[in-house]
């Protein structure tokens, strides 16, 4: 059975450098009977205010996307890549065996993002990264695939 989840009854966060809106059991927010929905395990909204962010940390196994809805967001990773996203950018990270990533506001105004993680086909894939800019006419009003 579905059940739908309005978004002023996601699960709310305040850290003061950044707020955080959860659908699924993240974090400091642990709710057995609303862990993920099949192979989907977070769907987050985070508005990061500037200067602040998230320094290098761990990741395996899981196809990471994130969409910046507002602000800028630079990321850097243990592959070599490093840059900066703006609004309307879509970056997808296969995080396979393992990667090591950071990511930060180093824009002037707060950044908001939605950062979904979905279970990969199948263990032991490559780490790879990419990105790519969506026109917002693209996913307005109808479904797109980003990943």
């Amino acid at each position: 059975m579905i059940r739908i989840i309005p978004a002023e009854e996601r699960y709310y966060s305040d850290k003061g450098w950044v707020k955080s809106f959860f659908l699924f059991s993240y974090s400091d927010y642990y709710n057995p009977e609303n862990l993920r929905f099949g192979d989907l395990s977070a769907f987050n909204e985070f508005i990061i205010e500037p200067d602040k962010g998230f320094s290098f940390h761990p990741h395996a196994e899981m196809e990471i996307t994130t969409i910046v809805l507002e602000g800028e967001l630079t990321h850097e990773d243990n592959m070599g890549n490093r840059g900066i996203l703006g609004k309307k950018d879509v970056q997808c990270i296969t995080t396979g065996t393992g990667i090591e990533h950071s990511e930060f506001n180093r824009g002037k105004e707060p950044l908001r993002l939605y950062q979904i993680w979905i279970s990969p086909y199948r263990s032991h894939l490559e780490p790879a990264y990419s990105k790519k800019k969506f026109e917002a006419s693209d996913w307005k009003n109808r479904l797109l695939p980003l990943a």
